[in-house]
C-alpha cells in the first residue's frame, strides 16, 4: 500500500514526490521525468498533452552524492549571483542563495560544477580560437618588451628640452596638442538620477576626449619617426653636410608628391630607403636595357662596347649635322622659291605652313583653296547630319586639285576618312 504524502508515476509506480509531469488535460495522470521524456501514453493520456511541471524546487540536478545536497532552486539562484555580482564575488553570492550556504561552499560548488565539471568541459574549449598569440615571447611568458617598455626620451640636451618644454621622464611636453582637451571631462561627474540622455552625454564627452588623446599620440609618433625635432632644433642641417645626398630628379619630386599620403604608414627612414631602393631598380633596368642594346648588336663583352658606342656617338653627330643643313636649307628654299609665288597673295597669313606648302605645290592661291576647304567641310557636315547636300565646286578645281586637297583634309583631321 502507497504510502501517504507521497507521489508515485502512473506508468512506472516510481516516487515522484520531488519532481513530476502532470497532464493539464487527464485527470490524475502524473508522470516521472524519464516515462515523460519517453513519451509515455497511458490510458487516454497522449504524448501531446499540455502539461505541468510541479516540483517545489526539491530536486537535484547533479545527484545527491555529487552534489551535495543542493536543490535546483538554489542553482537557479547561483546562477542568477553570478551574473549579478560577477565571478570572485562570493560572499554577495552566498548572501543572495542563501544563509545555508557559506561563501567556501559557494565558490567550490561553482568550480567543481561550472567550470572543471562535465558542463564546463563541454562549454568552455581547450584552446580559444581566433586568440591573438604574442609569438615573440616564450610559451607563458609575459608581453613583447615592444609592447609593454616605453620609447626612449629623446636624446637633446638640457637647454634644447627648456626650449621644447620637453619632460624626458614622462616624454610628455608641457603644451601638447589640443591643450583645452581635458576640459571635456575636468566637470564630469556620474550621479545616480541620471538618466539615459545624460548618461549618452557624458560617454560622447569621454569618447571625444579619447580620439583627442589617440590624435595626440600619433603626433607625437610622427615627430619622433620623421625627425621632427632635430629638424626644429636645427640638428639636420649639420647631418646634411656630414652625408650630401643624390640630386633628386624631378620625375621623382612629382612622384614623392603623388605618394605623400603613404607618409604616414611609413617612417622617415623607411620612406626614405623606399625611394632609394626605386632610383637603384630605375638604375639596373637602364643597365639591362644597354647590355640588351649591346647583346642585339652582336657585342659580348664589355671592352667592345666602348669601341661601339664611340662609333654610334659619331654616327648620330653626323645624322644631326646632316638634318640641321637639311632644315636650313628648306627653309631658304620655301622663303625663296615655294611661298615666293602666293606670300604677296590675299589670305596667305590664314594658312599654316602645310597648307602654304600644299598651294604652293598645287598652284593655287590662297583664296581659292580657302573656299574649296569651306565648302568640302560644309558638305561634310551636312552628310553627318544626315541632309542632303549637292556639292557645287568651282569650274577651276579638276579631279586632280579635287583629290589632293581631300587627302590632305583627311590627313590633317578635318574630315572622316569614309567621306574622302
Amino acid at each position: 500500500m502507497a504510502e501517504l504524502g507521497k507521489k508515485y508515476c502512473v506508468y512506472c509506480l516510481a516516487e515522484v514526490s520531488s519532481l513530476r509531469f502532470r497532464c493539464t488535460e487527464c485527470a490524475d495522470i502524473e508522470l516521472c521525468p524519464d516515462c515523460f521524456s519517453a513519451g509515455a501514453e497511458i490510458g487516454p493520456h497522449r504524448r501531446w498533452h499540455g502539461y505541468q511541471l510541479v516540483d517545489g524546487g526539491r530536486f537535484t540536478l547533479w545527484g545527491a552524492e555529487a552534489e551535495g545536497g543542493w536543490s535546483s532552486r538554489e542553482e537557479q539562484l547561483l546562477l542568477d549571483a553570478i551574473e549579478q555580482f560577477g565571478f570572485g564575488n562570493w560572499e554577495d553570492m552566498a548572501a543572495h542563495v542563501g544563509a545555508s550556504r557559506t561563501p567556501q561552499e559557494v565558490m567550490e560548488h561553482y568550480v567543481s560544477m561550472y567550470i572543471h565539471g562535465n558542463l564546463g568541459k563541454a562549454c568552455i574549449p581547450d584552446t580559444i580560437p581566433n586568440r591573438v598569440t604574442d609569438h615573440t615571447c616564450p610559451s607563458g611568458g609575459p608581453l613583447s618588451p615592444s609592447l609593454t617598455t616605453p620609447l626612449p626620451p629623446l636624446d637633446i640636451s638640457v637647454a634644447e628640452q627648456q626650449q621644447l618644454g620637453y619632460m624626458p621622464l614622462r616624454d610628455d611636453y608641457e603644451i601638447e596638442y589640443d591643450q583645452d582637451a581635458e576640459t571635456l571631462i575636468s566637470g564630469l561627474s556620474v550621479n545616480y538620477d541620471d538618466d539615459d540622455v545624460e548618461i549618452e552625454l557624458k560617454r560622447a564627452h569621454v569618447d571625444m576626449y579619447v580620439r583627442k588623446l589617440k590624435e595626440r599620440q600619433r603626433r607625437k609618433n610622427i615627430a619622433r619617426d620623421y625627425n621632427l625635432v632635430p629638424v626644429f632644433l636645427g640638428k639636420d642641417k649639420k647631418d646634411k653636410e656630414k652625408a650630401p645626398k643624390r640630386k633628386i630628379t624631378k620625375e621623382e619630386k612629382e612622384l614623392r608628391l603623388k605618394l605623400r599620403p603613404l607618409y604616414q604608414f611609413m617612417s622617415c627612414k623607411e620612406f626614405e630607403d623606399f625611394f632609394e631602393n626605386m632610383h637603384k631598380e630605375k638604375v639596373l633596368r637602364a643597365k639591362i636595357r644597354e647590355l640588351q642594346r649591346y647583346r642585339r648588336n652582336g657585342i659580348t663583352k664589355m671592352e667592345e662596347s666602348a669601341e661601339y658606342e664611340a662609333a654610334r656617338h659619331k654616327r648620330e653627330k653626323r645624322k644631326e649635322n646632316k638634318n640641321i643643313a637639311s632644315s636650313k636649307r628648306g627653309k631658304e628654299d620655301g622663303k625663296d622659291g615655294e611661298f615666293a609665288a602666293i606670300e604677296n597673295l590675299p589670305g596667305f597669313e590664314l594658312l599654316s605652313d602645310r597648307e602654304k606648302v600644299l598651294c604652293s605645290s598645287l598652284s593655287l592661291s590662297p583664296a581659292r583653296y580657302v573656299t574649296v576647304k569651306t565648302i568640302i567641310i560644309k558638305d561634310h557636315l551636312q552628310k553627318r547630319q544626315g541632309i542632303p547636300s549637292k556639292s557645287r565646286l568651282p569650274s577651276y578645281l579638276d579631279k586632280v586639285l579635287k583629290k589632293r586637297i581631300l587627302n590632305f583634309l583627311t590627313e590633317s583631321g578635318w574630315i572622316s576618312r569614309d567621306a574622302s
